[in-house]
């Protein structure tokens, strides 16, 4: 038997969800030829042979909710995202992207992005290499480019608003019925060339650069039903969206998007697929929303939450923003260091600097008052702690060394050089226990996702997701109950391949595409994030890598080899049924 790759005695966790075993899988042609348990492979003829003894070989993971509409154009390896296993990436999630798009919006789309998403708009106006205006056109541009992993997309609600509407379209108006019928036809056009699905978003938290929530936040039903209509025509495509309500600023939205999601889903047959958290207002409401949807998949109606592994929760020190951000005092060394990390710690350090900014009250305007909130604030540490007891708070250790809370505070945000990042959750953390967050994962009508791989560069690190999976839920947690490591696996392969109808991938079959990961499962962990500055134009951005992968693999090529990069290039654009 010839094979280009054996991977030999390997423990294989086959995203089924089955109990693991040892075998020897054989690769040929991008493809799984073989799976023998028990070995056999080992004296085959392979152009390459991976002992994986002592090692977990899982399917290569599928992320449904990824950002990375305009790094694609310049970054082939996709990072972070790459770094964590993840072999197959889904963008153009809550209904922002960058095609359709006449010459005139691009900017303006570029802005949607960056306030949306926090995504630095210079560092997409530089990098983004536009050579589309169409959808199908931008799928078959992303088709041409140079992939280390594989990217699907789906058709977003703000672009093609924008493109059909104009200024009407950018700034909410209603859609008159010409104008609902053309954007259906669109969205029709963008799946059957190849889109995944169509994204939007209702939540006002997401709003453009502008201050202007992105279009489609408050589109009527006749609007969202046609576009749903269109995915049904077409046969195919995920209804995605981030609800109203999502992030906690509509406590009565979450019923009435429930109720048209519902209706959607049972009218059209298509995976209607929406955010789900717990918020510290009503933080048992996710369990009455999470049984109207398990009510739903039971009885066959295809409405599926997504969920995170982990606290929604922003990462603040000097190199973000922190609770003395809006302080005069702060302010003015921050002007004064111009950008300087060494020269704001020096500015910071000075007693008189010190103690101005102590003594001074937050600007009126503050948008993040919860920032100042610091019985939830921890310090995030090195391996990062991501479910911290309620007495590692800062305030508690301030308590326990006898120290004012902010003066404790101020002098933690100056250690390792002002590099030190403190995690603060906002949503999934109402008990300080990941306990909810556990009961949503292991839900069968659940999809693990929202980890924004690509976006949220200066405050939020969450593609790491899938990694976490597997360090905190299957090996590490001590504060509560565990997830099985089959189980972990199968929700972020099988189960997630499957939303998308990616039957091709997802498990470890003989026909199956060869998307595998080699893991040091004893050695996996996570490294704390750390700023770079590495996006075009020198923009910066979180970025959080991991140690233990020992090989990632993409049609049946090794693309990283111990988190670095090989130089393969066999990733490609995913395009659904056409």
């Amino acid at each position: 038997m010839n094979f280009s790759l054996v991977i030999s005695n390997g423990t294989v966790v086959d995203g089924t969800g089955g109990e693991p075993y040892v075998a020897d899988i054989g690769v040929r042609d991008g493809r799984i030829a073989a799976v023998t348990p028990g070995g056999g492979l080992s004296d085959a003829d392979a152009d390459e042979v991976i002992d994986a003894t002592g090692l977990v070989v899982t399917p290569g993971f599928v992320d449904i909710h990824t950002h990375y509409d305009g790094q694609v154009t310049w970054d082939p390896m996709l990072t972070p995202s790459c770094w964590h296993g993840v072999t197959t990436a889904v963008m153009g999630n809550c209904g922002v992207g960058f095609a359709p798009v006449t010459e005139a919006k691009r900017q303006w789309l570029i802005g949607l992005m960056e306030g949306v998403e926090d995504i630095p708009g210079a560092a997409l106006s530089e990098g983004i290499k536009w050579g589309w205006e169409s959808f199908p056109q931008y799928l078959d541009e992303i088709d041409r480019l140079p992939l280390a992993i594989d990217v699907g997309t789906h058709v977003p609600h703000g672009s093609v608003r924008a493109y059909v509407m104009g200024e009407r379209g950018a700034r909410n108006e209603p859609a008159s019925p010409e104008d609902i019928a053309l954007m259906a036809k669109l969205v029709r056009e963008g799946v059957e060339a190849g889109a995944l699905g169509f994204s939007t978003s209702r939540t006002i938290a997401h709003k453009a650069i502008d201050g202007e929530p992105v279009p489609g936040t408050f589109a009527a039903e006749d609007e969202l039903f046609a576009i749903g209509q269109a995915l049904a025509a077409a046969g195919t495509g995920v209804f995605e969206l981030a609800p109203a309500g999502i992030m906690g600023e509509d406590l009565a939205a979450p019923d009435r998007e429930m109720d048209w999601m519902l209706r959607l889903a049972e009218l059209t047959g298509r995976t209607v697929c929406f955010g789900l958290m717990q918020h510290d207002a009503v933080p048992d409401d996710w369990k009455r929303l999470l049984d109207l949807a398990a009510g739903a998949y039971e009885a066959g109606i295809p409405l599926r939450p997504q969920v995170p592994a982990r606290p929604l929760g922003l990462l603040t020190g000097l190199q973000t923003f922190n609770a003395f951000s809006t302080r005069p005092s702060y302010l003015a060394a921050v002007e004064r260091s111009a950008g300087d990390l060494d020269a704001l710690v020096a500015a910071l350090r000075d007693p008189a600097v010190r103690r101005a900014v102590l003594t001074e009250s937050d600007s009126p305007t503050n948008k993040m008052p919860y920032l100042s909130q610091l019985d939830r604030t921890f310090n995030l540490g090195n391996p990062p702690e991501y479910e911290p007891a309620p007495e590692a708070s800062l305030a508690r250790e301030a308590e326990r060394a006898g120290r004012d809370p902010f003066d404790y505070a101020y002098y933690l945000l100056l250690s390792d050089w002002g590099r030190a990042l403190f995690f603060r959750p906002l949503l999934n953390y109402s008990e300080f226990t990941h306990d909810a967050i556990r009961e949503m994962l292991v839900h069968p009508a659940t999809a693990v996702g929202l980890g924004d791989g690509g976006a949220h560069a200066g405050a939020i690190c969450d593609a790491s997701n899938t990694t976490y999976l597997l360090t905190h839920w299957a090996r590490d947690r001590t504060r509560g109950a565990q997830i099985p490591l089959a189980t972990a696996v199968k929700k972020m392969t099988l189960d997630t391949a499957t939303i998308y109808g990616l039957g091709d991938r997802g498990v470890i079959a003989e026909g199956k595409k060869a998307d595998l990961n080699v893991i040091d499962f004893e050695r996996l962990q996570l490294r704390p994030p750390a700023v770079e500055h590495d996006l075009p134009g020198g923009a910066r951005r979180l970025l959080q890598r991991a140690d233990g992968y020992r090989a990632t693999i993409v049609s049946g090529q090794v693309v990283l080899r111990d988190g670095e990069d090989t130089g393969a290039r066999p990733g490609a654009l995913v395009r659904g049924a056409r």
